[in-house]
């Protein structure tokens, strides 16, 4: 049992129990817990704690037999408190949940199948908000103001400025310097063929149907896309999201439409600067390093240019502006979190755009040519 002069754990009964001090405080407590290791240590699959000598015990003596249970659990054991009485069983009871909530089974991993099941229902709750933001967009985007139900035109001006205004430099410089290298890189091989003139027809098909309508979706989606997903998931974790609604307003009406209609009017106005940027590029490297004539490249570019292949580019760059806008929004709306959540949404936002704009591309790709 305890020595009374001593007031400190010792070795019980014949069991090899431990028990407890005459006065369970902080400093006892802690003696108590490295004794409660030290068996546990020693290999020990049960501990026993003798609390019939405690005559009195404070809540840091509490504290420091709930720590050794923990110690005793880490180590695959079990701990077991026997022999108290009066006040510090009572204190004990209080102390009691505390063990008890620890005690559980631990969570198992999920296997195989379940992880697969897991991640198709989460699709499919994905797939369902994503449909329901789509319907509920295209109807405030493009039914409603005609119904008369209004549409935020100072938000939508205030949105191209932003998504179209502030991204002509950047659109601009960027397809030029990609007209300088697929002239460079097609010029290459032409002049094999004493062909370099038609650099200027592969510069302008390329960029009319492909090059312009692609790379200024990507530009657009690093520069709005993720703009937009990063504004709306801002506003959701700081509620502001949960606040309009309570003041009875439609998001999808106050803050996605405007940002569907800047991008639609945006990104094909862009797409057509872009045309013109690469085409210059083309120009550059004709006139400069291939020497041609600047008439007669000028003439080539004029003949090999057509309706049909601006047309094409331009019904793509509708698409992908529709993409850009839907996403961002999708993303920024099922934000979970804090400021992680929203630079993870962010990201997301960036890297579904970029993946859509190329499926969809493929696609039009694809029937442009059985076509």
């Amino acid at each position: 049992m305890t020595d009374a002069a001593s007031d400190k754990p010792s070795p019980g009964g014949p069991d090899g129990s431990l028990a407890a001090p005459r006065d369970l405080t902080g400093e006892t407590g802690r003696e108590l817990l490295a004794a409660v290791r030290a068996r546990v240590a020693e290999g020990a699959r049960s501990v026993v704690v003798d609390l019939s000598p405690v005559e009195r015990m404070d809540s840091q003596g509490a504290a420091f037999l709930l720590l050794a249970e923990q110690a005793a659990r880490s180590r695959d054991a079990e701990l077991r408190l026997a022999g108290a009485r009066g006040r510090v069983a009572d204190l004990l009871e209080l102390v009691r949940p505390s063990f008890a909530a620890g005690a559980g089974p631990r969570a198992e991993r999920p296997g195989l199948f379940e992880a697969i099941g897991g991640a198709a229902f989460r699709g499919l709750d994905e797939a369902r908000d994503a449909l329901r933001l789509v319907v509920d967009a295209l109807y405030w985007s493009a039914l409603a103001p005609v119904l008369g139900r209004g549409l935020r035109w100072r938000a939508l001006l205030d949105e191209l400025h932003e998504m179209g205004v502030r991204a002509v430099g950047i659109v601009a410089l960027l397809n030029f310097l990609l007209g300088v290298i697929i002239a460079l890189l097609s010029a290459a091989q032409l002049r094999k063929f004493g062909a370099t003139i038609y650099v200027a027809d592969l510069v302008v098909v390329a960029f009319a149907r492909e090059l312009a309508a692609v790379l200024t979706a990507v530009i657009v989606a690093a520069r709005s896309g993720a703009a937009i997903a990063a504004e709306l998931a801002t506003m959701q974790v700081q509620e502001e999201i949960d606040a309009l609604r309570s003041m009875g307003l439609n998001v999808t009406k106050f803050l996605v439409a405007p940002k569907l209609w800047a991008l639609v009017l945006a990104v094909p106005a862009l797409t057509v600067l872009a045309m013109v940027a690469g085409n210059l590029g083309g120009t550059f490297v004709g006139i400069t390093l291939l020497a041609e004539a600047p008439a007669m490249w000028w003439k080539e570019i004029l003949a090999s240019a057509t309706i049909g292949d601006i047309l094409q580019g331009m019904f793509k760059s509708l698409i992908f502006a529709l993409i850009i806008g839907l996403v961002g929004c999708h993303n920024g709306l099922r934000v979970e979190g804090g400021a992680r959540g929203v630079g993870l949404v962010t990201t997301r936002s960036v890297v579904m755009d970029i993946f859509f704009i190329i499926v969809s591309d493929m696609i039009f790709a694809s029937i442009f040519f059985a076509v």
